[in-house]
């Protein structure tokens, strides 16, 4: 068996056969196909988006998504996106819809129906009680004479594209464009509401993502973990805070709490004497040291600590601390 082939200077990996030439030329022209539809889907875009939009923005309740097929697999996906950037959401599937599952629908919902075709006959129900009831209907849709065109109160049209397999038949360009104005609609929601790193981090608390927007008030020590002593104390008595506290510091405030400086183990050895120990906390500490809030990304405060080649930082609300963080918080959360 042959090792693979290291990557061309251009970044194209060669092939090594005329079957593996055809199955490169397939997949190139599939997405070749997919971006040409895309484009032009984007340049389509006016009014009746905008209109959509308004209508998304209105309700007081949730956008129900719903489709058959592989219309319905791009819905999933819809949902997904517009929940966690914060437009509530919930896919509904229109056969389950016919048998009670309408009942999950409220007069301040949305529907929000995928068809290409526009016909298809299992959305019949969900379509009539949205009428019925007075809920807003958005289509995404390639027909405009469809009966879910007509229907809608918003028609998104798809434009014309083949289908990228060969044969033309099997959902692929379509349901790439349905779900990129998924997204698109859900990204433009996100930026109307002004939905904030905070607020996606409250529906992201798992994983890499939900560690990248992990707050310094998440990690930090507070209360009587903070290392802190007046500018009168002695350096003798500084000392054993700094020690029993451990973080390899103490910050120094004055008679209303204000942070005024920070002693570390570098302030230490540059005021190393006979008289040290004599010393007040004032006299040996590094006035105006950095501090950052508590609502600043703990990848910020890590970023920072790395670049000032510190260990420590401590967090102030009004000039005061009210909390230290240090860098094995951040390592240890797993933010990077």
């Amino acid at each position: 068996m042959n090792p693979p082939s290291a990557p061309s200077q251009t970044g194209a990996e060669p092939v090594d056969s005329d079957q593996d030439q055809d199955g490169l030329d397939s997949a190139k022209r599939v997405l070749e196909t997919e971006a040409a539809a895309l484009n032009a889907l984007g340049a389509g875009l006016g009014a009746s988006l905008v209109h959509a939009l308004d209508v998304l923005d209105e309700i007081s309740g949730r956008v129900v998504v719903t489709g058959i097929g592989k219309s319905g697999h791009i819905a999933h996906k819809i949902v997904a996106t517009l929940s966690s950037t914060g437009t509530p959401a919930l896919f509904v599937h229109p056969s389950e819809a016919s048998h009670g599952d309408l009942g999950m629908l409220t007069p301040n919902d949305a529907v929000l129906a995928l068809s290409n075709s526009g016909e298809t006959s299992e959305l019949a129900d969900i379509v009539d009680y949205a009428k019925r009831f007075e809920i807003p209907l958005i289509a995404i849709t390639a027909s405009a004479d469809s009966a879910l065109a007509k229907a809608a109160t918003v028609s998104l049209l798809l434009p014309a594209a083949p289908e990228a397999c060969p044969m033309g038949l099997a959902p692929t360009t379509s349901t790439t464009m349905m779900l990129a104005l998924g997204d698109a609609i859900a990204v433009a929601l996100f930026e109307r509401k002004g939905f904030s790193s905070a607020d996606f981090h409250v529906l992201h608390p798992g994983g890499k993502l939900g560690r990248r927007l992990m707050k310094v008030a998440d990690l930090m020590h507070a209360g009587d973990e903070l290392p802190l002593v007046n500018g009168e104390t002695l350096m003798s008595d500084a000392l054993l805070v700094m020690t029993a506290k451990r973080f390899g510091c103490v910050g120094v405030v004055d008679s209303h709490g204000v942070l005024k400086g920070v002693i570390t183990d570098g302030d230490l050895r540059r005021h190393m004497s006979s008289e040290f120990l004599n010393l007040s906390a004032a006299d040996v500490m590094t006035p105006d040291a950095k501090t950052l809030g508590p609502d600043v990304l703990a990848s910020e405060a890590l970023g920072l600590m790395n670049t000032l080649s510190i260990t420590v930082l401590f967090v102030i609300e009004s000039g005061k601390p009210t909390g230290v963080i240090h860098i094995h918080d951040c390592l240890r959360a797993g933010v990077a």
